[in-house]
């Protein structure tokens, strides 16, 4: 099967009243447990590299994109690729110049952390040119905690995201996608998060485009389909895949201790990490009745 796009990934499950599944990948064995993953739940989904992957990576993101979109397109499932959280804007020029080249289709101007203004006018500017060159785009209003270490209390009242200013930010932006802070952190390693459910739904009855849950690694099965049941279109998912891919690695190197080859504890971290996406993805967009999607 040959890459799809993120819009018709995201678009298709809008009109279900679905979420697409979006993991955050970092080496090669986390790609192919994550697609083999997406495989055995029957789904379609993202696979995003993110700015931190890229500078993991030495400041390159080309390599690993490529290598992604070489595993998606010998896939059965339907997989399209995406540049998660970019935020410097000499990368997020050079994702626009090549992106597409290199078989993602989407990406995440990331500038949550400046003040309201700032990000209107630097998400409005970048969005212009990667709609020039055939990107779709999203952005974040209501910083979600948890990036690069830091610590934002999620229920804090400045943590979350108005209904009112998110729907005016879409609108000066012409942003494809809003990502949304409703009660989510990144990197917890414990899925203990309470939504803000009623909060989602105001900003879904506002916002014209489709809302995105980050830091769902954290969240409760439970909690995510009421996400999904009351807006969010895509939910986005990383540490749950490192928690299970260090477990896996570090469960069979403490069986095998000697053991020299990284094949051994490599091919342990990819089956778990195959594991934890099929049951998000049977979670996030469940089969529905006769297969169909």
């Amino acid at each position: 099967m040959t890459l799809t796009t993120t819009s018709e990934l995201v678009a298709s499950a809008a009109s279900d009243g679905r979420a697409v599944p979006a993991f955050n990948v970092i080496s090669l064995e986390q790609v192919e447990g994550v697609v083999e993953g997406i495989e055995r739940a029957g789904s379609s989904a993202l696979l995003q590299i993110s700015e931190n992957t890229a500078l993991f990576h030495g400041g390159r993101f080309a390599p690993l994109v490529a290598a992604c979109a070489q595993i998606a397109s010998h896939s059965t499932a339907p997989i399209a690729l995406h540049l998660d959280h970019f935020r410097d804007v000499d990368l997020i020029e050079e994702a626009i110049a090549t992106a597409v080249e290199l078989g993602a289709t989407s990406i995440m101007v990331d500038a949550a952390h400046l003040d309201y203004g700032d990000n209107i006018f630097r998400t409005a500017s970048l969005t212009r040119d990667a709609h020039a060159a055939g990107l779709w785009v999203e952005a974040e209003l209501g910083e979600i905690g948890g990036k690069d270490g830091t610590v934002l209390d999620a229920h804090a009242p400045g943590a979350r995201t108005d209904p009112d200013e998110a729907a005016a930010f879409v609108a000066a932006t012409g942003v494809d996608a809003l990502a949304v802070a409703v009660g989510s952190s990144h990197a917890m390693t414990s899925r203990t998060a309470q939504l803000d459910i009623d909060l989602l739904s105001r900003l879904a009855g506002r916002v014209s485009v489709p809302l995105v849950l980050h830091g769902s690694s954290g969240v409760p099965d439970d909690q995510i389909r009421m996400a999904v049941d009351a807006g969010i279109r895509k939910v986005n998912i990383g540490t749950a895949l490192n928690v299970s891919f260090s477990a896996a690695v570090q469960g069979a190197m403490r069986a095998e201790p000697s053991a020299l080859d990284p094949r051994t504890y490599l091919a342990a971290g990819r089956a778990a990490v195959s594991d934890t996406v099929a049951h998000l993805c049977r979670s996030v967009s469940p089969v529905r009745a006769g297969g169909a999607r």
